[in-house]
C-alpha cells in the first residue's frame, strides 16, 4: 500500500534532516585543514587533500553494495545502520594520533554514508508522484549545502574554542540519535508511485517503459541494463565533471580564502559557510521549482536547467578564483554557488527517472561510484599536489573548466533526449 500524504511528508522531513548531518560530518574536516596542517600531525597539502579522497573512495566503492541491498532489503533498517556507523566514524577522528589513523577514520565515514546516499533518494521516488519530485528532491538536497555550511561553521567554531579534536566529536556523536528516527520510517512499495499522477509525465512514461524486470534477472543484469542506458550514462558523465569541480571547491575554499586572500581563519570558515547556506537554499529550491514549472512544456526540463545553470557558473567561478578584491570575488562566489546549486535536485531526478523503479537503488549506487571515481576522488589531492608544486591559486584554475564540461554534457543529453520520440505508455511496473 502506498504511504499516506502525511507519512510521505514526515519521511521527507526526516530524510532531509538526516541528510543535513550527512553533509555536516562529511565537510567538517574542510574547516580544520589549516589547524591540521599546523598540528602535531604536520600534514602536507597532498595529505590533507587525500583525507577527502579517503572518504569518497570508500563511499563510492561501497555504494553499489548498498544499492543492491536497498533494492531487496528493509530500507529503514539499512538507513539507521548507515547513520550510526558514519557518526561513530566521524567522532573517531578525535582520537587520531597519526595521519594513517585519521585517514582510516575518514575512510570509515564513507561506509555509513554509502548506505544513506544510495537508499534515501530511491525511497523518495516511491513516496511521491512524478510531478512533485523536482520540489521533493530540492528539499532533500537543500540539506547538502546547509549541512556542508554547518560543517564549516560548527567545525570552525569548535576548532577555535576547543581544538580540532573536539570538533570531530561535536560533529559526529549527535548522529546516533538520528539513527533511531530512521527506524520509524515506512518502507514504501517499490514503484508504487509510477502512474500515480492523473496527468502522466514523460518521466513516468519512461519509467513505465522498462516494465517488469525479467524473471531471474540478478544484479549483473541490472548493471548491464544501466550501462546500456544512454540517457542515464550521459547524465552521470556530466555529474562526474560537476563533482570534480564542486568537490575540490568545497574542500579547499576555506583554505583558499585564508591563504590566498588573507581572510582570518575563523572568518574564512564562517564566511564561506554563511555563503554556502544562503546560496545553497536559494539555488536548490529555485532549481527544483523552475524544473517543475518547465516540465509541462519541456520534456527534459531537469537536464536543460542543469546544463544552462552549470555552464553559466563556469565564468562566475573563474572570476571568483582570480579576482583579488573582495568587492569582486565575493559577489562572484555568490553567483557561482547559486548557479551550481540550482542543478542539485533536477539532475538527481533526471538520472533516476530513466531507470526501472526496482533498479533505482542500484542505479543510485552506480551513479555515486562513477561521479566520485572520476570526480572528487581525484580532484582534492590533485589540487593539493598542484598547490605543493606551485600555489593554491594556480591549482584552482582547473576548476572552472571542469564546470563548463559538466554543463555542456548535460545540454547535449537534453538536446539528444528531446529529439528522441516519445514512447507510448506501457503497463504499470510490477509491484514489490
Amino acid at each position: 500500500m502506498s504511504p499516506s500524504a502525511r507519512a510521505a511528508r514526515w519521511s521527507l522531513g526526516v530524510l532531509a534532516f538526516v541528510n543535513l548531518f550527512n553533509y555536516l560530518d562529511r565537510f567538517v574536516v574542510s574547516s580544520l585543514v589549516e589547524s591540521l596542517k599546523k598540528s602535531e600531525l604536520a600534514l602536507t597539502d597532498g595529505q590533507l587533500g587525500s583525507l577527502a579522497s579517503a572518504f569518497v573512495l570508500v563511499y563510492m566503492l561501497t555504494s553499489p553494495l548498498f544499492g543492491a541491498a536497498g533494492d531487496r532489503g528493509r530500507r529503514p533498517v539499512l538507513l539507521a545502520a548507515g547513520v550510526a556507523f558514519w557518526s561513530v566514524a566521524t567522532a573517531a577522528g578525535a582520537l587520531a594520533r597519526s595521519f594513517g589513523a585519521l585517514f582510516s577514520a575518514r575512510a570509515a565515514v564513507g561506509v555509513g554514508e554509502a548506505a544513506y546516499g544510495t537508499i534515501a533518494p530511491a525511497m523518495l521516488l516511491d513516496l511521491f508522484p512524478p510531478e512533485r519530485r523536482g520540489r521533493v528532491f530540492a528539499i532533500f538536497f537543500s540539506a547538502a549545502p546547509v549541512g556542508a555550511a554547518a560543517g564549516y561553521i560548527v567545525g570552525g567554531l569548535a576548532d577555535a574554542r576547543f581544538g580540532w579534536r573536539a570538533a570531530f566529536g561535536i560533529a559526529g556523536l549527535p548522529g546516533l540519535l538520528l539513527a533511531t528516527l530512521c527506524l520509524a520510517l515506512p518502507d514504501p512499495e517499490r514503484g508504487g508511485m509510477e502512474g500515480a499522477s492523473s496527468r502522466p509525465s514523460p518521466s513516468g512514461r519512461r519509467a513505465a517503459q522498462h516494465g517488469p524486470l525479467p524473471r531471474g534477472a540478478g544484479q549483473e543484469g541490472k548493471y548491464r541494463r544501466l550501462l546500456a542506458n544512454r540517457p542515464y550514462l550521459l547524465t552521470v558523465a556530466g555529474y562526474a565533471a560537476y563533482t570534480f569541480a564542486l568537490g575540490a571547491l568545497a574542500f579547499w575554499m576555506p583554505a583558499f580564502l585564508e591563504r590566498v586572500r588573507g581572510v582570518p581563519r575563523s572568518d574564512a570558515t564562517v564566511q564561506f559557510g554563511v555563503i554556502a547556506v544562503a546560496t545553497g537554499l536559494l539555488g536548490t529550491f529555485a532549481g527544483g521549482w523552475i524544473a517543475d514549472r518547465w516540465r509541462s512544456r519541456r520534456r527534459q526540463a531537469d537536464l536543460w536547467l542543469s546544463g544552462w545553470a552549470t555552464l553559466a557558473a563556469a565564468p562566475a567561478t573563474l572570476v571568483a578564483v582570480t579576482a583579488e578584491r573582495p568587492a569582486v570575488y565575493l559577489p562572484a562566489i555568490v553567483v557561482g554557488q547559486l548557479l551550481l546549486f540550482a542543478s542539485t535536485g533536477p539532475v538527481n531526478a533526471a538520472a533516476l527517472k530513466v531507470v526501472a523503479p526496482a533498479e533505482r537503488s542500484t542505479a543510485s549506487g552506480l551513479l555515486i561510484l562513477a561521479i566520485h571515481l572520476f570526480g572528487d576522488v581525484p580532484s582534492p589531492p590533485l589540487v593539493g599536489a598542484i598547490s605543493d608544486a606551485s600555489s593554491l591559486g594556480t591549482a584552482f584554475l582547473i576548476l572552472p573548466a571542469a564546470i563548463a564540461v559538466g554543463g555542456a554534457i548535460w545540454l547535449y543529453a537534453a538536446w539528444r533526449a528531446e529529439r528522441a520520440p516519445l514512447t507510448p505508455t506501457l503497463s504499470r511496473p510490477e509491484r514489490g
